[in-house]
């Protein structure tokens, strides 16, 4: 007889995990939200599968007797159900926990997780393209698919992305390989601090045995301290040679190009992603590589033929002499940086504003007078960002009511680069970052010339 489990929320991770375990468990799915209509479709396909679902509520008649619970991300620390679970005495894990158990005793896949706060998601599809050249390795996690789907394909490697939501569910998670980008305040309420949100990503690398690679992030202090905790094999990426005691298994930036240990892997001007915080996460990616013996010129063309994802530093077109790049993944200062800086030395107009994440905007407007020949900022953020701008002394910002509105804007001045890299969220006038993104693209591919006034 099957045992009983519980997948908690009706999301892409809970429907995922449904369909995939139901071959093997009798699956309870309870979702708290009311049953939409365009859940219908879905909801008849698991209960074709004998999956048992309810919405609106967390029954006991679903909890009870369930062996253990999967649930979804965002499902926050204090919430009832989880509380319900515990008084249970049900131990409840992420999906990519679930999976990490399934498969560490087996020879493959083996799982590369990603993670940090910002650059995430281009390298682990930049890890998994270098890898599909030699072997069968997917990305998933937080980038859209989950990992159950991809276990159908009998992967070599599973790379995963990792936000801090899901490794904070993930009480045994310690991969072959783990890569931290970098560390800047995110996700602070929901992790009760700085030290709670570093705690969530650090504590899988801890977990890790000398058989396993850690890369780390040199030139980010808490993220390279992290390495003297860690008994498994530590290898940096760096944008300074000089900076490192030892070049032997880390990456490095030298001479215009990339170094692996001796080694050149390729030219920082034939890499198609710009700017620096892209230069270390193609290095992580290197150092990935060349621990599982992926040959050098394998590293290089996949590296040469790589796009950027979209909503990052995504370049979208050149018109009249501008380049204009999407960054509305850029939902917190920290991430608005980054892409300012990856186009120092370019007059660039910056497009910012969304709904305020309220975390200091002191280095963001530092940068800012340095290097922005001008600000537009749209949504609720507005009046926040111009009072705490003009309190530094930079002047040079307008207001615009709509997107579309905004990009006029900033193409006014001819620029050499127009740059949507909101510091916020969207959801003061969008659905999400990516609809907010894609309209940034519709319009800009629409544009037949500058505005003019």
């Amino acid at each position: 007889m099957k045992d009983k489990i519980l997948i908690v929320g009706f999301s892409l991770t809970g429907i995922a995990a449904a369909k995939y375990l139901s071959d093997y468990y009798n699956v309870y799915l309870t979702e708290s939200a009311q049953r939409k209509d365009e859940n219908s479709e879905t909801a008849a396909e698991l209960e074709k599968l004998g999956v048992k679902l309810e919405f609106g509520l967390h029954s006991g008649e679903f909890i009870n007797g369930a062996k253990f619970a999967i649930i979804s991300p965002s499902i926050a620390r204090d919430s009832e159900i989880l509380k319900k679970l515990e008084q249970n005495n049900i131990e409840y894990f992420s999906d990519i926990e679930y999976v990490f158990r399934h498969i560490k005793n087996q020879d493959k896949p083996k799982m590369i997780v990603v993670t940090g706060t910002n650059g995430k998601t281009t390298t682990t599809l930049l890890m998994s393209h270098i890898f599909s050249k030699v072997f069968n390795a997917p990305c998933c996690g937080n980038v859209g698919t989950s990992p159950f789907d991809c276990l159908y394909s009998n992967p070599d490697y599973l790379v995963v992305e990792a936000s801090s939501y899901q490794l904070n569910y993930s009480k045994e998670l310690a991969p072959k390989i783990a890569v931290f980008c970098n560390l800047t305040p995110d996700h602070l309420s929901w992790h009760g601090g700085i030290e709670g949100y570093f705690e969530a990503k650090a504590a899988i690398f801890r977990r890790m045995d000398k058989n396993s690679n850690a890369i780390l992030n040199f030139d980010d202090e808490r993220v390279r301290n992290l390495a003297k905790d860690l008994k498994c094999s530590v290898h940096f990426f760096a944008l300074d040679k000089s900076e490192l005691d030892c070049i032997d298994n880390n990456c490095y930036v030298y001479d215009g190009a990339i170094y692996y240990g001796d080694e050149k892997i390729t030219d920082i001007s034939k890499v198609p992603i710009v700017g620096n915080h892209n230069l270390q996460n193609v290095m992580a990616c290197i150092i990935a590589a060349k621990a599982e013996n992926i040959d050098t010129d394998t590293i290089k063309s996949a590296i040469e033929s790589f796009s950027a994802p979209a909503h990052r530093c995504e370049f979208i077109r050149m018109l009249d002499g501008t380049a204009y790049y999407n960054d509305s993944k850029a939902t917190n200062p920290e991430a608005a940086i980054v892409a300012i800086n990856s186009f120092e030395g370019k007059k660039t107009v910056l497009i910012a504003g969304g709904r305020d994440k309220n975390t200091s905007l002191s280095e963001f407007i530092e940068l800012v007078k340095q290097r922005i020949s001008k600000v537009v900022l749209i949504g609720e953020a507005t009046e926040r960002f111009r009072e705490e701008l003009y309190a530094e002394g930079y002047t040079n910002i307008v207001h615009a009511q709509s997107l579309e509105e905004a990009i006029d804007l900033a193409s006014l001045d001819k620029p050499d680069v127009v740059l949507l890299s909101p510091a916020c969220a969207s959801f003061d006038m969008f659905k999400n970052y990516e609809e907010r993104g894609e309209a940034f693209r519709r319009y800009v591919l629409s544009k037949k010339q500058l505005v003019s006034r």
